[in-house]
């Protein structure tokens, strides 16, 4: 314990800074494990389950009100046993007792707060409570709970059940059956929800949701839907350009507040950017926009410099909070403004729209922009290039004095499977640009993961902080890991990728499938055992883990000609096909594997010395439904059987194995793709 606080309690023996902010609350945290379950057992008390992360708003405020008072702590240390938990190191308790806690009130977020018996069944539970509803609950909750306790068990049982129950999914009997309507209602459903003004959906608030708009971009692509890809288009650009992305430093918010992507919750958050990166990268190989390379080199820039440790590893999150305000690092007063710009003032004034479009509350503005470079070059008699040369010093200028200030909080912490996504969003900037320098941070990443986030026994764990990694990995580390593994392999042709992609994948069939069921559990079996061993089956800001499990099965089975794992990735996206074309955003990554049913799915084999030289040529096009095999000699893969011929670099399009004539011209390649579309 340490002396120079008044109060210290169990949470200071953690890694997580979300953990670690608390230990210091009068309030007797634990951390969730075996002691803090044995002890509401042995004092028949009812158990507190406070779930956040270190980037949350109103977890702050929650705590600064509630759980920094001393009066409001003496009766949550007398009545309840109260654990704390990060919601992204444990991603596992959080779904149990969200799951509850949206049964109960029909909605969630964080602060989460689940109250359960001493096993660990949820009873009652809800988000934010200000410190006077705080106060009467916590009281209310513990006299019942003396003297009502029939109640209590029946209501725990019920929900228990109904938790049990969320996402039970039959396995579908019906011959799996993939055809192009299903998808095509699904894109028609979700068009009654676009926003053609603003972009995004139509209502607030507006998150990215890379995932949603990378299917829709590979959806109007495919199928030639023009009104799709016009609306994908006006999303990342307003996107790009809007209050939700940081302008003069790079990297998104976690989402806008408002329909216009104005204002930010300014927390900024590794996974979406991680995602973004994909997204915007894909989307410059369509729509070839100067703005989304400038976003995805800026957004790196971004993450190189706030958010990568020196040994390659991503920290996880920057707070919305800094000196107790949200937002209070990122935005600008006209006066502060002026005698920093000075003469180059007056365009940074027009191109971020301060005083206008970006006014804020309390005469502040978030720097955000609605005119192109074209109109802003024309009105100060710029060429586009001496325009950009100027913005770029104005973003240093401003970029330089915005570190004086107070920072907000970062989450130092290191998620595999958060990592494993940077990895992808990497490789994805690297593909679209050939950058090297995309490669080697993603190499550098992938050699931390290796060395330091995989035990011996081949399981990967899925946290990391100051030399320490622990917590075994839930099925998103896997299924992220493996993704990152085979696009390092698209990237570099190391075969070895692959080899640890499939390791690691029977690695997870072991442990988290469910055969009766067709579908794989979040926790593995020798996982600490909850009240429910829940399924992640939606996609949602990050592609549920089954999805992407099902889709790197689909490409590692046509990798490996391994039936079992095509046949495996078959029966999920047929588990899930009937509920897609309802609510496609919830869907949308598996409506990516969907595509690669009811479109070809090219294998493109090139073979020879001028192996890496070809697959940038081919990258260098929207080609969204293909996967790269290749090397410079003889390949123990089956695809490359027979294709290489000393001296000479062959490009082989097929389709279920089955190849055109080889070529030697990328272009010629690329006709025989697009003869083949539907």
């Amino acid at each position: 314990m340490d002396s120079n606080y008044k109060y210290t309690n169990k949470l200071i023996n953690e890694t997580s800074p979300y953990l670690l902010q608390h230990a210091h609350n009068p309030v007797n945290w634990y951390p969730w494990g075996e002691e803090a379950l044995t002890k509401a057992k042995e004092e028949d008390k009812l158990i507190l389950v406070s779930i956040g992360y270190s980037a949350c708003h109103w977890c702050h405020v929650m705590e600064h009100e509630s759980f920094e008072d001393t009066a409001v702590a003496a009766i949550m240390n007398e009545n309840f046993i109260c654990i704390k938990v990060d919601r992204e190191e444990r991603p596992d308790v959080d779904d149990v007792y969200m799951t509850a806690v949206q049964l109960i009130t029909g909605s969630g977020g964080w602060p989460l707060n689940c109250f359960a018996l001493p096993d660990g069944r949820p009873v009652y539970g809800g988000t934010y409570f200000n410190k006077d509803r705080w106060t009467k609950l916590l009281q209310s909750l513990a006299g019942d709970y003396a003297s009502n306790r029939e109640k209590w068990l029946e209501a725990a049982e019920q929900l228990t059940e109904g938790v049990k129950r969320s996402d039970l999914l039959p396995i579908n009997s019906e011959p799996a059956k993939f055809e192009l309507d299903s998808l095509t209602k699904m894109a028609t459903n979700w068009k009654l929800s676009f926003d053609n003004k603003e972009g995004g959906p139509n209502r607030a608030p507006k998150f990215p949701l890379p995932n949603n708009y990378k299917f829709l971009m590979q959806y109007g692509y495919l199928n030639q839907d023009e009104a799709v890809l016009d609306h994908v288009k006006l999303t990342l650009d307003k996107m790009a350009m809007g209050g939700i992305y940081d302008q003069i430093g790079g990297g998104f918010a976690r989402y806008s507040t408002d329909i216009d992507w104005k204002v930010p919750h300014f927390e900024k958050m590794l996974y979406d950017n991680a995602q973004l990166l994909s997204l915007y990268s894909e989307a410059y190989k369509l729509y070839k926009s100067d703005l989304y390379k400038h976003t995805v080199y800026q957004t790196i820039g971004f993450i190189e410099r706030e958010l990568m440790d020196k040994t390659g590893a991503f920290y996880s999150a920057l707070d919305a909070d800094s000196e107790g305000e949200e937002g209070k690092y990122y935005i600008w007063t006209e006066e502060e403004l002026k005698p920093i710009l000075g003469t180059d003032y007056e365009l940074a004034k027009s191109y971020y729209e301060v005083g206008k479009k970006g006014r804020w509350e309390h005469n502040t503005n978030i720097l955000l922009r609605r005119k192109s470079d074209q109109e802003i070059a024309e009105k100060f008699n710029l060429s586009i290039e001496e325009l950009g040369n100027k913005i770029s010093t104005i973003n240093g200028t401003l970029l330089k004095e915005r570190e004086k200030r107070v920072r907000p909080g970062l989450d130092d912490k290191t998620l595999t499977s958060w990592n494993a996504l940077t990895i992808t969003g990497l490789i994805d900037a690297y593909s679209a640009f050939g950058d090297d320098r995309f490669l080697e941070l993603a190499l550098k990443n992938a050699k931390f993961i290796t060395s330091t986030q995989i035990a011996e026994d081949g399981r990967l764990l899925h946290s990391y902080k100051n030399g320490t990694s622990k917590i075994d990995g839930f099925l998103e580390d896997y299924c992220f890991v493996i993704e990152a593994w085979i696009k390092l392999y698209q990237a570099s042709f190391d075969i070895k990728w692959l080899e640890q992609a499939k390791d690691l994948t029977d690695v997870a069939v072991a442990n988290f499938y469910n055969s009766e069921r067709g579908m794989f559990y979040f926790t593995a079996e020798s996982s600490d055992q909850l009240v429910a061993r829940k399924m992640e089956l939606n996609d949602n800001v990050i592609p549920g883990s089954n999805s992407s499990m099902a889709n790197s099965l689909f490409v590692l089975g046509h990798y490996f000609d391994n039936k079992a794992y095509l046949n495996m990735a078959e029966i999920m996206l047929n588990n899930i096909q009937p509920h897609m074309t309802g609510y496609g955003s919830n869907y949308s990554n598996w409506g990516l594997l969907y595509l690669n049913q009811a479109f070809p799915f090219y294998e493109i084999a090139i073979s020879g010395k001028n192996l890496i030289e070809k697959s940038r040529q081919i990258n260098s096009d929207y080609i969204p439904n293909k996967m790269l095999v290749g090397d410079t000699k003889e390949s123990p893969l089956p695809l490359m059987e027979g294709k290489f011929v000393e001296g000479e670099t062959y490009i082989y399009v097929c389709v279920n194995k089955a190849c055109q004539l080889p070529v030697t011209d990328v272009n010629e390649a690329k006709k025989q793709i697009n003869s083949t579309l539907k």
